[in-house]
């Protein structure tokens, strides 16, 4: 059997999709699960182990791929994404649709939801990437996100990390280097895959909703995490040793400029936070990424 799954989206998206992925591994053992997604993330999707061949796919674009017996849809809700995946004549599809389409739900949560309605189990909390090491001393901290309004200040970013030592290591995306060397003159600019041994393995992580949040997830590293203009409900940490500061405001996730609620955070918030979050994983004795 051939499972064809569309996931063209970024870091973030795809690591809130793992645990329906390894759900559809677990329901077929034996069957070639191909994944449609951005060549980019092929690094992440072989630590997911839970597809068989990453297929290079941009965002709502033709898929090459011909007949699969079952085509599932985690990208979204149609119909572009829908069309897509019917362009392939696979010979059965799972996808949501306006009915079963809850817009306010957590992330996570509805993928299995989908796959739970046909027969699927999901453990929506099972997000096991293949380990990284042992935990460092380092302290993350990554300014960056993909628009401006989940962006805390830079210079905010700089007063933490003065606060914290020589410990903090700041980290760039793509075309981030300059919002980083805001806050140090020599950031970390290692591949995605050492960004992720990176997270995988710190003391701590401190950043915004973006997708080095859901590695820090993932990997259950200890995190302070700052939201705005989006709902923690929708993209924050199910559970795990993580601090979500959100001052409960909403807004437009694809503003410049950054979101009015997120600019509440403090930086005292931020090392509150942090002391808290330390003090509960130290005494916990997490010593491994997994």
């Amino acid at each position: 059997m051939r499972v064809l799954v569309l996931r063209a989206l970024g870091l973030g998206d795809l690591l809130t999709a793992v645990p329906a992925l390894r759900g559809l591994r677990a329901a077929f053992p034996r069957s070639e699960i191909t994944l449609a997604a951005p060549a980019w993330l092929a690094g992440v999707v072989d630590r997911v182990e839970a597809v068989d061949r990453l297929l290079p796919t941009e965002e709502l674009a033709p898929i090459d791929f011909v007949e699969p017996d079952l085509a599932v849809n985690l990208h979204g809700r149609g119909p572009q994404s829908l069309d897509r995946l019917r362009a392939t004549a696979p010979g059965h599809v799972i996808s949501h649709d306006e009915r079963t389409w809850v817009p306010d739900r957590h992330e996570v949560l509805r993928w299995c939801d989908l796959l739970h309605r046909h027969g699927i189990r999901c453990d929506p909390h099972d997000f096991r990437l293949r380990p990284a090491g042992e935990r460092t001393g380092a302290v993350v901290l990554h300014p960056g996100a993909s628009t401006g309004a989940r962006r805390w200040p830079a210079e905010r970013y700089a007063a933490v990390a003065r606060a914290l030592g020589p410990d903090v290591v700041v980290t760039a995306g793509p075309g981030e280097l300059d919002l980083a060397r805001r806050i140090t003159p020599d950031p970390f600019r290692g591949s995605l895959s050492e960004l992720l041994d990176l997270v995988a393995t710190a003391r701590l992580v401190i950043c915004g909703d973006t997708g080095v949040a859901h590695v820090a997830t993932a990997y259950r590293t200890p995190s302070v995490l700052l939201f705005g203009p989006v709902s923690p409900r929708r993209w924050g940490p199910l559970r795990g040793p993580h601090r979500v500061l959100w001052h409960g405001r909403t807004g437009d996730t694809f503003a410049a400029e950054a979101d009015p609620g997120l600019l509440e955070i403090t930086v005292d918030e931020v090392l509150d936070a942090t002391g808290d979050v330390l003090c509960e994983s130290e005494s916990s004795g997490r010593a491994t990424s997994v």
